[in-house]
């Protein structure tokens, strides 16, 4: 029968069940024989490769998609028996955020807390805002002072406050904030991930915690429908992203640059003989300080972060008021918006230079929303809207009133407003702030690297967790490094904090822009809120972002370029490791092995079964990856007992521990061989030693076993008659010719005549008129008890790691582009990348690797 006929069948029953593929884990259902022979990824179905032998097509064992050979019959099967539809239903409810239903004694505290870890670069704003500005367009009189100023306020307003505190970081997955985070969040509502490994199965996490668009808003569905279908939209979504982590990463660089050299330059006010050279070297020393204790973790430094930045803002609030009451307190005037228009109108071309410094006083938005796992969406918004902004006001006002009537000292600004008598305890507690503000964005840098590498973006890359409290904060040696060399490249060639501000708008911006439309999708198809207000947050904060960005990339010639060269080679890292690992990944999915191939594999040739556990990695989720071919031609025996680890992240920041494996059988009960998927959060520590991983795995498989034990027996309770007739079906296989082969001898067997005595026990089984239900169940315990002891003693024979070695090349018919990008680049990029080995820090005792060519 055709595949139309059968995937009718299949939408068919799923219509029947409501869609919920766990109702085939209860009821019965009717297919055709070698149904799981098909490897059918047709988006809705999650067909993965041989079930247990309690079924015809998991009888036969075949796994490929060469069903030529088969004739298929239509016969009634009992439930499908696998972890991969029950064993994510076990978590009752769903798992909530940490910092959800919090009291309010502890909202203050985490609002407390989230001052040196969230609010530090932002607060560190009024150092440079107004020096970056001026240096573009020189003050000529008062009215230009209040029209900077009026800029400044409403630019605070519109993008931190209005943008990030009350709308984006509602965006959020599950806590999670960044350019990733969204990306996540939309693979979770839409298909549109690029790898072809999503399993229904994933959607039953209890973190996924799925909101499936209302049929009556069509809108949402045509949209979603329209993505999924649209490869170009997929591909475009993509780059997006990673333009806008690409930015994230070029931030990480110019933070640190920026922060230090205007807190540095605050030496020239209080010294007079500073010249800027030295504020350059004494900047250098303080970055390669920064960078080398940046791998003891900001946990470690955690007691006074919190308490320093809340001097900080109180310094700010306190200084500005003193400004006001010293000078000027007529500037509140500047809340009139008609300043700005008098602004442009005066001085038209440097007013428009002059943008890129204003948007300074935002930065730091982007890391209020990437930094949002440490704490609650109530707690960053209270410290914000309470704390952090009017201090923040109050210092910008108090700088403007100074400068009313001292219009010369624009180029330091802020500390040039200072007392006299408080200055050297502020420039002491600027230094300090600016410091925090530089390890915050690196440890947010780090997080970003870790996403996009959980989901398939990034080189592999040694990560170390320097908190067992905070899973979060993580140190990557190499990159750590790289933004060292890069900073200290930026500060020595660009000396000049005005090119390094016109730069760290330009990361800024990237950034945001990219979050806007991330959110407009979000907020389309998820939120499903009024199309007018989707329209007014895109049309009202892109259009600000983009004129933003003309006047920064009027000025790129000034140097700040470097910071664009830099984002472009991150960005070309990012798409080639992407676009080499979906190419490697498909290969694979068509050179999977068919179970006849396993077949003609097995004892006739000389392949024997050793004691002991065969952990076999690889990345299919589904199928029988071609690498298990290479180990048995390559080697004389392989394990009694072979599970296909596939280590899979999925688009949620956690999976519960006990929702981690996912388990099914390839072959018959006798083969001992099974399928494992590992499930990670892009957010997950993968801490576990071997040992521990061993462990997890082995428990996991034995509670799939006695859960598959149970829906057996229950099974056979219900229909004894059509479980022997399964049983009896199940190991024959009918070619077209007519001859009937069977299927009872297992693969690799452990002894030659076992064959012969599993069909010496069908055939009496068959003679047998009738068998009691009794004698069913205490059959069923003790082959359960038997697949048990088997598993403890092939556990206590030992685990062999068994990874295959890829060499990726393209085909010789490629396109002379794919090949340069494929032979070269990638192939750079994997041979400079952490290895499996590495990442899995099991003893080489206990490792077998086998090289094998991919042609892509």
């Amino acid at each position: 029968m055709p595949d139309s006929g059968f995937e009718m069948t299949d939408e068919g029953l799923e219509r029947e069940n409501g869609g919920l593929t766990s109702m085939e884990s209860i009821e019965s259902r009717w297919v055709f024989q070698g149904e799981d022979d098909l490897d059918i990824d047709s988006g809705d179905r999650d067909t993965v490769d041989g079930d247990d032998d309690s079924t015809p097509c998991n009888g036969m064992g075949l796994d490929s998609d060469d069903e030529d050979n088969v004739e298929q019959k239509l016969i009634r099967t009992g439930p499908r028996i696998d972890s991969f539809d029950v064993e994510a239903l076990e978590v009752p409810g769903v798992q909530k955020n940490d910092f959800e239903d919090v009291s309010v004694g502890r909202a203050i505290l985490l609002a407390f807390q989230t001052l040196g870890v969230v609010f530090g670069d932002v607060g560190t704003s009024p150092l440079y805002t107004f020096s970056v500005m001026f240096s573009k367009a020189p003050v000529n009189g008062n009215e230009d002072v209040l029209g900077a100023l009026s800029l400044v306020l409403y630019t605070l307003i519109l993008v931190p406050l209005v943008k990030y505190v009350l709308i984006v970081v509602w965006a959020n997955d599950d806590g999670e904030g960044g350019t990733f985070a969204l990306y996540s969040l939309l693979c979770r509502h839409a298909k549109v991930n690029l790898l072809p490994n999503q399993l229904r199965s994933d959607a039953r996490i209890s973190s996924f915690r799925l909101k499936v668009p209302s049929p009556e808003l069509e809108r949402s569905l045509k949209i979603k429908e329209r993505l999924e279908a649209s490869l170009t939209l997929k591909k475009l979504l993509l780059m997006l992203v990673l333009v806008g982590t690409s930015m994230v990463i070029a931030d990480g660089v110019v933070t640190p640059a920026m922060s230090v050299m205007s807190a540095v330059g605050g030496l020239k006010v209080g010294l007079s003989g500073v010249k800027q050279d030295q504020v350059v070297m004494i900047s250098v020393a303080c970055l390669v300080i920064l960078f080398s204790v940046q791998k003891y973790g900001t946990s470690k430094v955690g007691l006074v972060v919190g308490p320093a930045l809340f001097i900080w803002f109180c310094s700010l609030g306190g200084i500005g008021v003193y400004n006001l009451i010293k000078y000027d307190s007529h500037v509140w005037r500047a809340f009139n918006p008609v300043h700005i228009y008098y602004y442009f109108k005066r001085n038209s071309t440097k007013a428009w230079y002059s943008l890129g410094g204003c948007l300074l006083c935002a930065t730091g938005s982007e890391a209020m929303f990437a930094d949002l796992c440490y704490f609650s969406v109530r707690s960053v918004q209270l410290t914000f809207m309470f704390l952090v902004l009017p201090c923040l006001l109050l210092g910008y006002l108090g700088q403007a009133a100074y400068l009313m009537e001292n219009h010369a000292d624009t180029t330091q600004a802020f500390f040039s407003s200072v007392p006299s008598g408080a200055f050297w305890p502020v420039f002491l507690i600027a230094n300090i702030a600016a410091l925090i503000a530089s390890r915050a964005m690196t440890t947010a840098t780090f997080s970003c690297i870790k996403q996009s590498t959980a989901l398939g973006c990034f080189p592999r890359l040694k990560i170390v967790h320097t908190s067992r409290k905070f899973m979060g904060q993580i140190y990557i040696p190499v990159m750590n490094w790289f933004l060292l060399a890069l900073s200290l490249v930026l500060v020595c060639s660009i000396s000049s904090i005005y090119e390094i501000g016109n730069a760290y708008a330009i990361a800024e911006l990237g950034v945001m822009m990219m979050t806007t439309i991330l959110v407009t999708i979000v907020m389309l198809l998820i939120w499903q809120i009024n199309i007018l207000i989707v329209l007014s947050f895109i049309i009202i904060f892109l259009g600000l972002e983009l004129t933003f960005f003309s006047s920064v990339l009027w000025s790129v010639g000034d140097g700040s370029w470097i910071i664009l060269v830099f984002a472009v080679v991150l960005f070309l890292i990012m798409y080639i490791w992407n676009y080499g690992s979906k190419l490697k990944y498909e290969t694979e999915v068509k050179q999977k092995m068919s179970m006849d191939l396993l077949r003609e594999l097995g004892p006739n040739l000389g392949t024997i079964r050793a004691p002991g556990i065969g952990l076999l990695y690889n990345e299919l989720a589904k199928g029988i990856p071609a690498i298990f071919g290479h180990f048995l031609t390559t080697l004389p025996a392989v394990h009694s007992m072979i599970i296909f680890v596939c280590i899979k992240y999925v688009p949620v920041p956690v999976v519960p521990q006990n929702e981690r494996f996912l388990f099914r059988r390839v072959c018959p009960r006798s083969y001992h061989i099974f399928r494992c998927i590992a499930r990670y959060g892009y957010k997950d520590a993968r801490k576990e030693n071997h040992h521990t991983f061993e462990q997890l795995l082995i428990e996991s498989l034995e509670k799939f076993i006695r859960r598959e034990a149970q829906e057996r027996s229950l099974e056979s309770d219900g229909d004894c008659s059509d479980s022997e007739e399964e049983y009896s079906f199940s190991r024959v296989l009918v070619a077209p010719n007519g001859s009937v082969y069977s299927l009872g001898i297992p693969l690799l067997a452990d002894f030659r005549d076992t064959g012969k005595a599993v069909m010496e026990e069908s055939a009496s089984e068959e003679s047998k008129p009738g068998t009691s239900s009794e004698s069913l169940v205490s059959e069923a315990e003790q082959s359960l008890e038997k697949e048990l002891s088997f598993i403890r003693k092939a556990k206590e024979s030992g685990v062999v790691y068994l990874l295959g070695h890829g060499d990726i090349r393209a085909r010789k018919n490629s396109w002379f582009i794919k090949k340069l990008i494929i032979n070269y680049f990638y192939a750079f990029l994997r041979k400079n990348s952490r290895r499996g080995t590495a990442n899995l820090s099991v003893p080489h005792s206990h490792l077998v690797q086998v090289g094998m060519q991919y042609m892509v």
